[in-house]
Protein backbone atom coordinates (compact mmCIF):
# COMPACT_ATOMS: atom_id res chain seq x y z
CA UNK A 1 0.00 0.00 0.00
CA UNK A 2 1.44 3.36 -1.34
CA UNK A 3 0.73 6.62 0.89
CA UNK A 4 1.45 9.88 -0.25
CA UNK A 5 2.84 11.62 3.36
CA UNK A 6 4.15 15.07 3.83
CA UNK A 7 7.67 16.48 5.62
CA UNK A 8 5.74 18.60 7.60
CA UNK A 9 4.37 17.87 11.26
CA UNK A 10 0.77 17.04 11.14
CA UNK A 11 -2.07 18.06 13.66
CA UNK A 12 -1.89 14.77 15.38
CA UNK A 13 2.08 15.23 16.24
CA UNK A 14 1.60 18.86 17.37
CA UNK A 15 -1.61 17.60 19.47
CA UNK A 16 0.49 14.78 20.89
CA UNK A 17 3.51 17.39 21.93
CA UNK A 18 1.25 19.56 23.02
CA UNK A 19 -0.36 16.76 25.62
CA UNK A 20 2.51 14.71 26.29
CA UNK A 21 5.70 17.14 25.68
CA UNK A 22 8.58 16.57 23.75
CA UNK A 23 9.15 12.72 24.11
CA UNK A 24 12.19 13.09 21.62
CA UNK A 25 12.46 12.45 17.89
CA UNK A 26 9.02 12.01 17.12
CA UNK A 27 9.75 13.25 13.24
CA UNK A 28 12.82 10.72 13.50
CA UNK A 29 12.62 7.42 11.00
CA UNK A 30 11.42 4.54 11.84
CA UNK A 31 14.80 3.23 13.14
CA UNK A 32 14.80 5.74 15.51
CA UNK A 33 16.02 4.28 19.08
CA UNK A 34 15.05 7.97 21.10
CA UNK A 35 11.77 8.56 19.79
CA UNK A 36 8.60 7.95 20.48
CA UNK A 37 7.54 5.42 18.10
CA UNK A 38 11.17 3.93 18.09
CA UNK A 39 10.50 3.10 21.62
CA UNK A 40 7.54 1.75 21.05
CA UNK A 41 6.68 -0.37 18.25
CA UNK A 42 8.34 -3.55 19.03
CA UNK A 43 6.32 -3.29 22.49
CA UNK A 44 3.05 -3.23 20.37
CA UNK A 45 3.41 -4.95 17.50
CA UNK A 46 1.61 -8.03 19.15
CA UNK A 47 -1.34 -6.11 19.41
CA UNK A 48 -4.51 -8.11 18.89
CA UNK A 49 -7.32 -6.92 17.22
CA UNK A 50 -11.00 -7.96 16.74
CA UNK A 51 -13.02 -6.18 14.72
CA UNK A 52 -16.08 -6.97 17.40
CA UNK A 53 -14.28 -6.09 20.50
CA UNK A 54 -13.79 -2.68 19.30
CA UNK A 55 -14.77 -0.94 22.80
CA UNK A 56 -13.62 -4.13 24.82
CA UNK A 57 -10.32 -3.49 26.71
CA UNK A 58 -8.49 -6.31 28.61
CA UNK A 59 -9.17 -7.42 31.89
CA UNK A 60 -7.02 -6.06 34.17
CA UNK A 61 -6.33 -2.58 32.90
CA UNK A 62 -6.93 -0.66 35.63
CA UNK A 63 -7.85 -2.19 39.19
CA UNK A 64 -10.45 -0.71 41.55
CA UNK A 65 -9.79 0.10 44.99
CA UNK A 66 -12.89 -1.35 46.98
CA UNK A 67 -14.34 1.31 49.71
CA UNK A 68 -15.73 -0.08 52.89
CA UNK A 69 -18.95 2.14 52.94
CA UNK A 70 -21.47 3.36 50.35
CA UNK A 71 -20.34 6.36 48.37
CA UNK A 72 -22.44 9.09 46.22
CA UNK A 73 -22.02 7.72 42.74
CA UNK A 74 -21.34 10.46 39.99
CA UNK A 75 -23.88 10.66 37.08
CA UNK A 76 -22.66 12.85 34.44
CA UNK A 77 -25.39 13.61 32.32
CA UNK A 78 -23.69 14.60 27.73
CA UNK A 79 -26.24 16.91 26.60
CA UNK A 80 -26.30 20.18 24.06
CA UNK A 81 -28.80 23.36 23.51
CA UNK A 82 -29.35 22.01 19.92
CA UNK A 83 -32.59 22.26 20.64
CA UNK A 84 -34.65 22.45 23.46
CA UNK A 85 -35.56 18.70 24.19
CA UNK A 86 -31.83 17.75 25.01
CA UNK A 87 -31.73 19.84 28.10
CA UNK A 88 -35.43 19.22 29.02
CA UNK A 89 -34.56 15.60 28.70
CA UNK A 90 -31.53 15.95 31.25
CA UNK A 91 -33.25 17.47 33.57
CA UNK A 92 -35.99 15.27 33.88
CA UNK A 93 -33.34 12.80 34.30
CA UNK A 94 -31.81 14.32 37.19
CA UNK A 95 -35.46 15.40 38.66
CA UNK A 96 -36.32 11.80 38.51
CA UNK A 97 -32.85 10.29 40.02
CA UNK A 98 -33.50 12.81 42.83
CA UNK A 99 -36.75 11.59 43.59
CA UNK A 100 -36.20 7.88 43.50
CA UNK A 101 -33.01 7.48 45.01
CA UNK A 102 -31.90 11.32 47.17
CA UNK A 103 -28.39 12.04 47.46
CA UNK A 104 -26.96 8.42 46.50
CA UNK A 105 -26.52 9.79 43.20
CA UNK A 106 -25.03 13.33 42.24
CA UNK A 107 -26.59 14.32 38.92
CA UNK A 108 -24.19 16.54 36.63
CA UNK A 109 -25.60 18.06 33.45
CA UNK A 110 -22.84 18.89 30.99
CA UNK A 111 -22.83 20.59 27.62
CA UNK A 112 -18.92 18.85 27.27
CA UNK A 113 -18.83 20.56 23.42
CA UNK A 114 -19.26 23.94 24.99
CA UNK A 115 -17.16 23.84 28.06
CA UNK A 116 -14.75 21.87 26.79
CA UNK A 117 -14.23 22.45 23.25
CA UNK A 118 -12.97 25.02 20.53
CA UNK A 119 -14.95 25.98 17.63
CA UNK A 120 -17.00 25.10 15.85
CA UNK A 121 -18.11 22.10 18.60
CA UNK A 122 -18.49 24.73 21.05
CA UNK A 123 -20.97 26.94 18.50
CA UNK A 124 -22.70 23.80 17.55
CA UNK A 125 -26.06 25.62 19.37
CA UNK A 126 -25.50 28.85 17.09
CA UNK A 127 -25.09 26.77 14.06
CA UNK A 128 -28.07 24.52 15.04
CA UNK A 129 -30.65 27.59 15.14
CA UNK A 130 -29.20 29.01 12.16
CA UNK A 131 -29.76 25.26 10.28
CA UNK A 132 -33.26 24.92 11.50
CA UNK A 133 -34.44 28.29 10.29
CA UNK A 134 -33.18 27.55 6.63
CA UNK A 135 -34.71 24.41 6.63
CA UNK A 136 -33.76 22.61 3.25
CA UNK A 137 -29.84 23.50 4.53
CA UNK A 138 -30.81 21.46 7.66
CA UNK A 139 -32.53 18.71 5.02
CA UNK A 140 -29.58 18.01 3.37
CA UNK A 141 -27.34 17.85 6.23
CA UNK A 142 -29.59 15.63 7.66
CA UNK A 143 -29.91 13.14 5.16
CA UNK A 144 -26.72 13.20 3.70
CA UNK A 145 -24.93 12.32 6.75
CA UNK A 146 -27.82 9.34 7.33
CA UNK A 147 -25.69 6.93 5.71
CA UNK A 148 -23.28 4.87 7.92
CA UNK A 149 -20.34 5.42 6.24
CA UNK A 150 -21.05 8.86 5.67
CA UNK A 151 -21.46 9.91 9.25
CA UNK A 152 -18.74 8.03 10.56
CA UNK A 153 -16.91 10.47 8.16
CA UNK A 154 -19.15 12.98 9.47
CA UNK A 155 -18.03 12.53 12.97
CA UNK A 156 -14.12 12.49 12.07
CA UNK A 157 -15.08 15.89 10.55
CA UNK A 158 -16.32 18.04 12.92
CA UNK A 159 -13.80 16.56 15.54
CA UNK A 160 -11.02 18.04 13.34
CA UNK A 161 -11.54 21.33 14.40
CA UNK A 162 -7.75 21.84 15.64
CA UNK A 163 -6.90 20.21 12.30
CA UNK A 164 -5.19 23.45 11.22
CA UNK A 165 -5.28 21.85 6.99
CA UNK A 166 -7.93 19.42 7.25
CA UNK A 167 -9.78 19.89 3.94
CA UNK A 168 -13.17 17.80 2.34
CA UNK A 169 -10.80 15.20 0.17
CA UNK A 170 -9.23 13.33 2.84
CA UNK A 171 -12.92 12.09 3.80
CA UNK A 172 -12.37 9.96 0.69
CA UNK A 173 -9.05 8.71 1.67
CA UNK A 174 -7.76 5.87 3.27
CA UNK A 175 -10.66 6.06 6.61
CA UNK A 176 -8.10 4.72 9.18
CA UNK A 177 -5.63 7.69 8.85
CA UNK A 178 -7.94 10.78 8.60
CA UNK A 179 -10.56 9.53 11.29
CA UNK A 180 -7.26 9.09 13.96
CA UNK A 181 -5.56 12.04 13.07
CA UNK A 182 -8.49 14.19 13.52
CA UNK A 183 -10.41 12.44 16.35
CA UNK A 184 -8.07 12.57 19.09
CA UNK A 185 -7.71 16.64 19.65
CA UNK A 186 -11.27 16.42 20.27
CA UNK A 187 -11.37 13.66 22.23
CA UNK A 188 -8.29 14.80 24.33
CA UNK A 189 -10.45 17.63 25.38
CA UNK A 190 -13.75 15.85 25.92
CA UNK A 191 -11.53 13.45 28.15
CA UNK A 192 -10.30 16.71 30.28
CA UNK A 193 -14.12 17.25 30.44
CA UNK A 194 -14.62 13.39 31.91
CA UNK A 195 -12.09 13.45 34.20
CA UNK A 196 -12.54 16.43 35.92
CA UNK A 197 -15.97 14.75 36.97
CA UNK A 198 -14.65 11.30 37.56
CA UNK A 199 -18.74 9.86 36.40
CA UNK A 200 -19.70 6.15 37.58
CA UNK A 201 -22.45 6.34 35.09
CA UNK A 202 -22.53 8.41 31.74
CA UNK A 203 -25.77 9.32 29.88
CA UNK A 204 -25.91 10.88 26.58
CA UNK A 205 -29.01 12.51 25.33
CA UNK A 206 -27.59 13.96 22.37
CA UNK A 207 -26.72 11.83 19.27
CA UNK A 208 -22.99 13.40 19.04
CA UNK A 209 -22.40 12.51 22.90
CA UNK A 210 -21.55 8.79 21.78
CA UNK A 211 -18.74 8.22 20.15
CA UNK A 212 -15.91 9.98 21.51
CA UNK A 213 -16.75 9.63 25.02
CA UNK A 214 -16.97 6.33 24.53
CA UNK A 215 -13.29 6.41 22.87
CA UNK A 216 -12.05 7.93 25.91
CA UNK A 217 -13.04 5.72 28.47
CA UNK A 218 -11.51 2.86 26.08
CA UNK A 219 -8.56 4.73 26.56
CA UNK A 220 -9.01 4.76 30.26
CA UNK A 221 -9.51 1.42 30.00
CA UNK A 222 -12.58 2.15 32.03
CA UNK A 223 -15.22 0.85 29.27
CA UNK A 224 -16.31 -2.28 31.45
CA UNK A 225 -16.11 0.10 34.34
CA UNK A 226 -18.29 2.57 33.81
CA UNK A 227 -21.40 2.24 32.67
CA UNK A 228 -22.70 3.95 29.56
CA UNK A 229 -26.35 4.74 28.48
CA UNK A 230 -27.75 6.49 25.66
CA UNK A 231 -31.70 8.43 26.04
CA UNK A 232 -32.98 9.06 22.52
CA UNK A 233 -34.78 12.23 22.38
CA UNK A 234 -36.40 11.91 19.26
CA UNK A 235 -40.04 10.28 19.30
CA UNK A 236 -39.88 8.63 16.18
CA UNK A 237 -37.69 9.46 13.07
CA UNK A 238 -34.10 9.82 13.96
CA UNK A 239 -30.22 9.97 13.20
CA UNK A 240 -28.01 7.05 12.87
CA UNK A 241 -25.21 8.69 15.39
CA UNK A 242 -27.97 7.74 17.88
CA UNK A 243 -27.32 4.19 17.77
CA UNK A 244 -23.46 2.38 19.00
CA UNK A 245 -22.56 -0.30 19.93
CA UNK A 246 -20.24 0.17 22.95
CA UNK A 247 -23.37 1.46 25.47
CA UNK A 248 -24.93 -1.20 28.48
CA UNK A 249 -28.15 0.46 27.41
CA UNK A 250 -30.11 2.54 24.27
CA UNK A 251 -33.54 3.97 25.92
CA UNK A 252 -35.66 4.14 22.81
CA UNK A 253 -38.88 6.26 23.17
CA UNK A 254 -40.83 4.12 20.54
CA UNK A 255 -41.19 0.98 18.96
CA UNK A 256 -39.88 1.97 15.72
CA UNK A 257 -36.77 3.87 17.30
CA UNK A 258 -35.96 0.62 19.28
CA UNK A 259 -36.74 -1.45 15.86
CA UNK A 260 -33.87 0.99 13.47
CA UNK A 261 -31.90 0.68 16.83
CA UNK A 262 -31.69 -3.27 16.15
CA UNK A 263 -31.05 -2.67 12.44
CA UNK A 264 -28.16 -0.33 13.38
CA UNK A 265 -26.37 -3.52 15.63
CA UNK A 266 -27.46 -3.03 18.97
CA UNK A 267 -28.76 -6.29 20.47
CA UNK A 268 -32.07 -6.94 22.50
CA UNK A 269 -30.27 -7.11 25.64
CA UNK A 270 -29.03 -3.02 25.06
CA UNK A 271 -32.18 -1.67 23.84
CA UNK A 272 -35.14 -1.15 26.20
CA UNK A 273 -38.32 0.30 24.88
CA UNK A 274 -40.13 2.95 28.13
CA UNK A 275 -40.80 5.92 26.36
CA UNK A 276 -39.36 10.23 25.78
CA UNK A 277 -37.75 10.91 29.48
CA UNK A 278 -40.88 13.88 30.51
CA UNK A 279 -40.28 16.40 33.90
CA UNK A 280 -41.56 14.07 37.10
CA UNK A 281 -44.21 16.75 37.44
CA UNK A 282 -45.79 15.82 34.52
CA UNK A 283 -46.63 12.15 36.09
CA UNK A 284 -47.28 13.56 39.72
CA UNK A 285 -49.05 16.35 39.04
CA UNK A 286 -52.55 16.10 41.52
CA UNK A 287 -54.88 18.98 40.59
CA UNK A 288 -57.65 19.12 38.51
CA UNK A 289 -58.59 21.24 35.02
CA UNK A 290 -60.71 23.42 37.02
CA UNK A 291 -58.06 23.98 39.97
CA UNK A 292 -55.50 24.76 37.92
CA UNK A 293 -57.71 27.15 35.95
CA UNK A 294 -58.50 28.94 38.93
CA UNK A 295 -54.81 29.10 39.76
CA UNK A 296 -53.95 30.61 36.38
CA UNK A 297 -56.94 32.86 36.14
CA UNK A 298 -58.45 31.48 33.56
CA UNK A 299 -62.50 31.46 32.40
CA UNK A 300 -63.46 27.99 34.05
CA UNK A 301 -66.33 27.88 31.58
CA UNK A 302 -64.99 28.22 28.34
CA UNK A 303 -62.58 25.62 26.64
CA UNK A 304 -59.30 26.56 25.98
CA UNK A 305 -56.75 26.06 23.15
CA UNK A 306 -52.77 26.53 23.89
CA UNK A 307 -50.84 27.98 21.62
CA UNK A 308 -47.61 27.13 21.63
CA UNK A 309 -44.42 28.53 19.89
CA UNK A 310 -41.22 26.60 21.45
CA UNK A 311 -38.72 28.14 23.54
CA UNK A 312 -38.34 30.59 21.15
CA UNK A 313 -41.57 31.62 19.64
CA UNK A 314 -40.75 30.23 16.29
CA UNK A 315 -43.27 29.50 13.85
CA UNK A 316 -46.40 31.25 12.63
CA UNK A 317 -47.55 32.53 16.57
CA UNK A 318 -48.66 35.53 15.82
CA UNK A 319 -50.85 34.06 11.74
CA UNK A 320 -52.55 31.76 13.97
CA UNK A 321 -53.45 33.68 16.91
CA UNK A 322 -54.98 36.37 15.04
CA UNK A 323 -56.90 33.55 12.95
CA UNK A 324 -57.93 32.21 16.04
CA UNK A 325 -58.85 35.34 17.53
CA UNK A 326 -61.33 35.80 14.76
CA UNK A 327 -62.60 31.94 14.42
CA UNK A 328 -63.36 31.59 18.35
CA UNK A 329 -65.86 34.42 18.59
CA UNK A 330 -69.27 33.72 17.47
CA UNK A 331 -70.44 37.29 15.87
CA UNK A 332 -73.95 36.26 15.85
CA UNK A 333 -74.52 35.56 19.06
CA UNK A 334 -71.84 38.36 20.45
CA UNK A 335 -69.59 35.85 22.93
CA UNK A 336 -66.53 33.41 22.75
CA UNK A 337 -66.66 30.05 21.55
CA UNK A 338 -63.33 29.60 23.44
CA UNK A 339 -60.04 30.91 25.32
CA UNK A 340 -56.66 31.46 23.89
CA UNK A 341 -53.48 30.87 26.04
CA UNK A 342 -50.12 31.99 23.97
CA UNK A 343 -46.91 30.72 24.99
CA UNK A 344 -44.64 33.06 23.32
CA UNK A 345 -41.50 31.69 24.61
CA UNK A 346 -38.28 33.90 25.03
CA UNK A 347 -39.41 36.25 21.45
CA UNK A 348 -39.94 39.38 23.70
CA UNK A 349 -40.93 40.95 20.21
CA UNK A 350 -43.82 38.29 19.47
CA UNK A 351 -44.88 38.86 23.25
CA UNK A 352 -44.84 42.83 23.22
CA UNK A 353 -47.04 42.61 19.77
CA UNK A 354 -49.76 40.12 21.33
CA UNK A 355 -49.88 41.61 24.61
CA UNK A 356 -50.97 44.79 22.23
CA UNK A 357 -53.46 43.55 20.49
CA UNK A 358 -57.65 43.95 21.20
CA UNK A 359 -58.86 40.86 21.67
CA UNK A 360 -62.52 39.86 21.23
CA UNK A 361 -61.98 36.50 22.93
CA UNK A 362 -60.13 35.89 26.67
CA UNK A 363 -56.56 35.53 25.68
CA UNK A 364 -53.20 35.12 27.94
CA UNK A 365 -49.84 35.78 26.67
CA UNK A 366 -47.34 34.19 28.35
CA UNK A 367 -43.24 34.59 27.50
CA UNK A 368 -41.12 31.80 28.81
CA UNK A 369 -42.51 28.86 30.52
CA UNK A 370 -40.92 26.13 33.37
CA UNK A 371 -44.47 25.35 34.82
CA UNK A 372 -45.70 24.04 31.00
CA UNK A 373 -47.36 20.94 32.98
CA UNK A 374 -50.38 23.67 34.58
CA UNK A 375 -51.06 25.04 31.37
CA UNK A 376 -51.33 21.89 29.52
CA UNK A 377 -53.68 20.48 32.42
CA UNK A 378 -55.33 23.58 32.66
CA UNK A 379 -56.56 23.39 28.21
CA UNK A 380 -58.35 21.23 25.88
CA UNK A 381 -56.28 21.26 23.50
CA UNK A 382 -52.88 22.28 21.68
CA UNK A 383 -51.33 23.70 19.07
CA UNK A 384 -47.42 23.10 18.08
CA UNK A 385 -44.92 22.06 15.87
CA UNK A 386 -43.71 18.82 15.98
CA UNK A 387 -41.12 18.25 18.42
CA UNK A 388 -40.92 15.24 20.64
CA UNK A 389 -40.96 16.36 24.41
CA UNK A 390 -44.05 18.97 23.43
CA UNK A 391 -45.86 16.13 22.09
CA UNK A 392 -45.05 13.69 24.75
CA UNK A 393 -45.81 15.94 27.21
CA UNK A 394 -49.41 16.89 25.42
CA UNK A 395 -49.90 12.96 25.43
CA UNK A 396 -49.68 12.72 29.05
CA UNK A 397 -51.69 15.49 29.65
CA UNK A 398 -54.57 13.98 27.33
CA UNK A 399 -54.44 17.01 24.77
CA UNK A 400 -55.34 16.58 21.19
CA UNK A 401 -52.51 18.25 19.08
CA UNK A 402 -52.66 20.41 16.06
CA UNK A 403 -49.34 19.78 14.53
CA UNK A 404 -48.68 22.76 12.34
CA UNK A 405 -44.89 22.41 11.29
CA UNK A 406 -41.53 20.20 11.77
CA UNK A 407 -38.18 20.13 11.35
CA UNK A 408 -37.16 17.86 8.55
CA UNK A 409 -34.94 14.94 9.70
CA UNK A 410 -35.96 14.19 13.31
CA UNK A 411 -38.86 15.71 13.50
CA UNK A 412 -40.91 14.27 10.64
CA UNK A 413 -41.45 10.41 11.87
CA UNK A 414 -43.28 12.58 14.53
CA UNK A 415 -46.21 13.61 12.03
CA UNK A 416 -47.53 10.35 11.31
CA UNK A 417 -46.85 8.91 15.45
CA UNK A 418 -49.56 11.61 16.21
CA UNK A 419 -52.06 11.49 13.64
CA UNK A 420 -51.82 7.39 12.40
CA UNK A 421 -52.72 7.04 16.35
CA UNK A 422 -55.92 8.79 16.27
CA UNK A 423 -54.18 11.78 18.85
CA UNK A 424 -54.40 15.03 16.59
CA UNK A 425 -54.26 16.11 13.13
CA UNK A 426 -51.31 18.05 10.56
CA UNK A 427 -51.98 21.38 8.82
CA UNK A 428 -49.37 24.47 8.34
CA UNK A 429 -52.99 26.98 7.42
CA UNK A 430 -52.96 29.46 9.90
CA UNK A 431 -56.41 29.58 8.77
CA UNK A 432 -57.29 25.82 8.69
CA UNK A 433 -56.06 25.63 12.40
CA UNK A 434 -58.45 28.31 13.50
CA UNK A 435 -61.52 26.59 11.74
CA UNK A 436 -60.33 22.50 13.05
CA UNK A 437 -60.44 24.24 16.74
CA UNK A 438 -63.47 26.19 16.33
CA UNK A 439 -65.43 23.14 15.21
CA UNK A 440 -64.26 20.95 17.87
CA UNK A 441 -65.20 23.22 20.55
CA UNK A 442 -68.76 23.77 18.92
CA UNK A 443 -69.89 21.12 16.50
CA UNK A 444 -67.13 18.57 17.06
CA UNK A 445 -66.54 17.90 20.39
CA UNK A 446 -66.97 13.88 20.43
CA UNK A 447 -64.15 14.09 18.43
CA UNK A 448 -62.06 16.37 20.52
CA UNK A 449 -63.20 13.89 22.78
CA UNK A 450 -62.19 10.72 20.99
CA UNK A 451 -58.54 12.11 20.52
CA UNK A 452 -58.15 13.26 23.66
CA UNK A 453 -59.19 9.40 24.77
CA UNK A 454 -55.93 8.39 22.09
CA UNK A 455 -53.47 10.46 23.45
CA UNK A 456 -53.59 9.04 27.06
CA UNK A 457 -53.24 5.43 25.37
CA UNK A 458 -50.04 6.61 23.84
CA UNK A 459 -49.36 8.67 27.09
CA UNK A 460 -46.17 7.09 29.26
CA UNK A 461 -45.94 9.53 32.48
CA UNK A 462 -43.69 6.58 34.09
CA UNK A 463 -40.73 6.67 30.98
CA UNK A 464 -38.32 8.95 32.72
CA UNK A 465 -38.57 7.00 36.40
CA UNK A 466 -37.97 3.62 34.30
CA UNK A 467 -35.10 4.59 32.69
CA UNK A 468 -33.63 5.71 35.90
CA UNK A 469 -34.57 2.69 37.92
CA UNK A 470 -33.14 0.54 35.23
CA UNK A 471 -29.74 2.53 35.14
CA UNK A 472 -29.87 1.75 38.72
CA UNK A 473 -30.30 -1.27 38.45
CA UNK A 474 -27.37 -1.69 36.06
CA UNK A 475 -25.47 0.21 38.73
CA UNK A 476 -26.28 -2.42 41.33
CA UNK A 477 -25.36 -5.42 38.59
CA UNK A 478 -21.41 -3.77 38.43
CA UNK A 479 -21.28 -5.02 42.91
CA UNK A 480 -19.95 -2.78 45.52
CA UNK A 481 -19.22 0.67 44.71
CA UNK A 482 -15.43 1.55 43.96
CA UNK A 483 -13.23 4.70 43.31
CA UNK A 484 -12.78 4.17 39.28
CA UNK A 485 -9.29 5.48 38.71
CA UNK A 486 -9.52 7.88 35.86
CA UNK A 487 -6.09 9.07 34.66
CA UNK A 488 -4.50 11.06 31.92
CA UNK A 489 -3.67 9.29 29.04
CA UNK A 490 0.01 7.32 29.04
CA UNK A 491 1.98 6.74 25.78
CA UNK A 492 1.02 3.22 25.59
CA UNK A 493 -2.45 4.00 25.55
CA UNK A 494 -1.70 6.34 22.60
CA UNK A 495 0.30 3.29 20.99
CA UNK A 496 -3.10 1.24 21.82
CA UNK A 497 -5.13 3.63 19.93
CA UNK A 498 -2.95 3.83 17.02
CA UNK A 499 -2.55 0.45 16.73
CA UNK A 500 -6.29 -0.57 17.23
CA UNK A 501 -7.40 -0.62 13.76
CA UNK A 502 -6.60 -2.78 10.72
CA UNK A 503 -3.76 -0.51 9.72
CA UNK A 504 -0.85 -1.51 10.33
CA UNK A 505 3.04 -0.08 10.37
CA UNK A 506 5.71 -2.48 9.95
CA UNK A 507 8.07 -0.70 8.35
CA UNK A 508 8.51 3.39 7.33
CA UNK A 509 11.32 2.79 4.33
CA UNK A 510 11.86 6.60 4.30
CA UNK A 511 13.25 9.21 6.05
CA UNK A 512 12.50 12.16 7.61
CA UNK A 513 8.98 10.97 8.97
CA UNK A 514 7.18 8.10 11.55
CA UNK A 515 4.44 6.18 12.10
CA UNK A 516 2.70 9.58 14.26
CA UNK A 517 3.80 11.94 11.72
CA UNK A 518 1.94 10.22 8.82
CA UNK A 519 -1.12 12.32 7.40
CA UNK A 520 -2.80 12.12 4.30
CA UNK A 521 -2.05 15.53 3.42
CA UNK A 522 1.85 14.53 2.77
CA UNK A 523 3.84 15.18 -0.30
CA UNK A 524 6.74 11.97 0.28
CA UNK A 525 6.24 8.57 -0.25
CA UNK A 526 6.20 5.94 2.15
CA UNK A 527 5.22 2.28 1.77
CA UNK A 528 3.50 1.00 4.94
CA UNK A 529 3.10 -3.07 5.01
CA UNK A 530 0.63 -5.03 6.92
CA UNK A 531 1.42 -6.69 10.47
CA UNK A 532 0.27 -9.92 10.41
CA UNK A 533 -1.98 -10.82 13.48
CA UNK A 534 -0.36 -13.59 16.10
Amino acid sequence: MTIVASPRKSSFTEVLQRVYGNFGSLSGGSNSSNGFYGNNLQKHRCYVHESEDDFEEEDGTMELVQIGVARTKNVLILMSDTGGGHRASAEAIREAFKLEYGDEYNIIVKDVWKEYTGWPLNDMERQYKFMVKHVQLWKVAFHSTSPRWIHSCYLAAIAAYYAKYFNFLDLFWVFSFTFYDNLLPASREVEAGLMEYRPDIIISVHPLMQHIPLWVLKWQGLQKKVIFVTVITDLNSCHPTWFHPGVNRCYCPSKEVAKRAALDGLEDSQIRVFGLPIRPSFALAVLSKDELREELELDPDLPAVLLMGGGEGMGPVKKTALALGESLYDKELGKPLGQLIIICGRNKVLKSTLESHEWAIPVKVRGFETQMEKWMGACDCIITKAGPGTIAEALIRGLPIILNDYIPGQEKGNVPYVVDNGAGVFTRSPKETARIVKEWFSTRTDELKRMSENALKLAQPEAVFDIVKDIHELAKARGPLANIPYSSSSQDMMMDFLHSKDVWFASLECSPCSAITLNLRSRQQITCKMLPEI
